[in-house]
């Protein structure tokens, strides 16, 4: 019988929906910033969400979107300096504050706190952008809630390789089967299931109809008391919202 010590997170799509609102235009700003014509509307980002991490969803976008752009020598670094752009017009959007967390999730983590369990952090996004979020929506302190921030590139292979996870575990130094992961995409729940970690989805507007083979439990959000959320795999929920009980439960029965 396993206990539950540790929930780990995704953040972009899990934490808050910063994909479509929050990434992608900060995408477009950095693209008119620099000259160029190109303009990611949400059915393309979209599309490019199937390739993990920033810089990478460039150069994809090159191969096979935009395959008569005339590419500079330093390609590497043209894209580097592209990106630096994006998440810089991006802090600003939280700074701003807007871009809020997902229902439920800021419950959640009290909940863990207040239940003595261990929180991490797992993302392919930058440890600006996460520290940035967790400051605007929860406060200051809220960064010093996470044992482990595991972010950006301190692994050479992004999700849907288990890599991420696998450091945060090692940092943790925790079982993968004391933990509990979530996730919002087929490629994150590839990558926390690839380190032995068990799977709570959200799911977004972008990730609804990916593979979540293999997930402990599928939801539309996390609900709130007064806002119930829908089981699309899984037992249902007490109450219609997910709570630390809950999850304790479903470890236990693992």
């Amino acid at each position: 019988m396993s206990e539950l010590r540790a929930l780990i997170f995704d953040v972009d799509g899990t934490l808050a929906d910063t994909e479509r609102d929050g990434h992608r235009p900060a995408f477009n700003a950095a693209f008119a910033e620099a000259g160029l014509d190109w303009q990611w509307d949400e059915t393309l980002y979209g599309e490019l969400l199937a390739v993990t991490g920033g810089k990478e969803r460039i150069r994809h976008y090159l191969d096979r979107y935009n395959t008569g752009f005339q590419r500079p020598d330093d390609l590497d670094g043209f894209i580097a300096e592209l990106h630096a752009a994006k998440t810089r017009h991006y802090l600003e959007m939280l700074r701003a504050g807007a871009i809020p967390l997902r229902p439920g999730v800021a419950r959640l983590l009290g909940e863990a706190r207040d239940a003595g369990l261990i929180l991490a952090i797992a993302t392919t996004t930058t440890p600006a952008n996460v520290i940035y979020l967790l400051e605007s929506t929860l406060g200051r302190e809220s960064v010093e809630w996470f044992s482990v921030i595991a972010a950006g590139d301190v692994v050479p292979a992004k999700k849907p390789a288990p890599d991420i996870f696998e450091y945060a575990l090692r940092h943790l130094a925790l079982p993968a089967e004391a933990c509990i992961a979530f996730e919002d995409s087929g490629n994150g729940l590839k990558s926390s299931l690839g380190a032995g970690v068990r799977t709570v989805v959200t799911v977004n507007g972008y990730t609804r109809d990916d593979d979540f083979s293999g997930a402990l439990l599928v939801l539309d959000g996390l609900g709130e008391p007064d806002s119930p959320c829908s089981v699309l795999t899984g037992p249902a929920l007490e109450g219609g919202y997910l709570t630390v009980e809950q999850l304790k439960r479903m470890t236990a029965q693992a």
